[in-house]
């Protein structure tokens, strides 16, 4: 989301106009003196992205409306309904063309994106330090080389998306949904993914340490190439991958395992299983493997 302060300036006193608002009546809805308003209007200064996405909705519109890559149509826009149908998706002849965002190499601190919709582009290059993304739709998004540090991702939807060498510390993704997602490159540490869904997740050259995965769905998750340490998975594992992993300091405990294949892991033997279940295929695998065996008995 490319901002620009003279155009976001004109955006903010065309809808407040289109909404009859005057600029003392949006200051104070937003709780700043009308002087400030002015200067936003005029260009001399800029909102921050929080205070942004509180104006976005006293005048009723998308929080893309502010995009340069905005583009509104030769029909005059009368009101504020009209501002969110077309802040969503823009008509191109016959067709209607979605926003591109692109809120690269962004420096992000405290900010509060919850709720967020039409996140679907580019976040890259960008450093998120204890922003709340709670309740968010990011599937589909591009991370490339950020630092997420102590952000909380509670009940966001980060399915389909391209997670690259990004430091991912510190985070909560509770009960997030990261299907098919594919994690590469990335270091990720001391994140709570309790309830998250793994579905068709890729993990490829990472490291995976420290996490808390308490009631995770695993099912045809993929680790390959990873450094995973400090871990205990839990629950049922179904056709998920493992191979060229490190493990230091991992547990399988109250486990089911069906269908999961292991090959060429290393430190595999230091590996515990604890009171686990797996079926055959999984039990060939793991043998083949070098696991320690004490803990596991054969599904019937």
């Amino acid at each position: 989301m490319m901002l620009n302060s003279n155009s976001i300036g004109n955006k903010i006193a065309a809808a407040r106009k289109k909404t009859n608002l005057s600029q003392a009546e949006l200051a104070q809805q937003v709780s700043i003196s009308p002087q400030a308003v002015g200067k936003w209007e005029r260009g001399e200064s800029m909102p921050d992205i929080t205070t942004l996405s509180h104006v976005a909705k006293i005048l009723g519109v998308d929080l893309n409306y502010f995009s340069d890559g905005f583009q509104s149509t030769d029909k005059e826009i009368t009101n504020a309904e009209s501002f969110t149908k077309q802040s969503t998706e823009l008509p191109s002849g016959n067709e209607k063309k979605k926003l591109n965002w692109d809120m690269s190499k962004l420096n992000l601190v405290d900010s509060d994106f919850s709720g967020l919709k039409n996140l679907h582009e580019k976040f890259s290059s960008s450093n998120m330090q204890r922003c709340l993304f709670i309740g968010s739709d990011m599937s589909g998004l591009t991370l490339n080389s950020n630092n997420i540090d102590g952000c909380d991702f509670t009940d966001s939807n980060i399915s389909n998306s391209q997670i690259q060498s990004s430091n991912i510390g510190n985070n909560m993704f509770k009960n997030c949904s990261l299907k098919e997602t594919e994690f590469s490159k990335c270091n990720i540490n001391a994140c709570d993914f309790s309830g998250a869904d793994f579905t068709k997740t890729t993990f490829k050259s990472c490291n995976f340490s420290e996490n808390t995965i308490t009631n995770a769905k695993w099912s045809n998750t993929s680790f390959i190439e990873m450094q995973i340490g400090d871990i205990v998975f839990e629950g049922t594992l179904d056709g998920c991958f493992f191979e060229n992993c490190g493990f230091y300091e991992v547990k399988f405990q109250n486990a089911t395992l069906t269908n999961t294949f292991f090959k060429n892991n290393r430190k595999f033997k230091r590996v515990q299983f604890v009171d686990c279940k797996v079926d055959k295929i999984t039990y060939a695998f793991l043998k083949s493997n070098q696991a320690n065996l004490t803990g596991i008995t054969l599904l019937s």
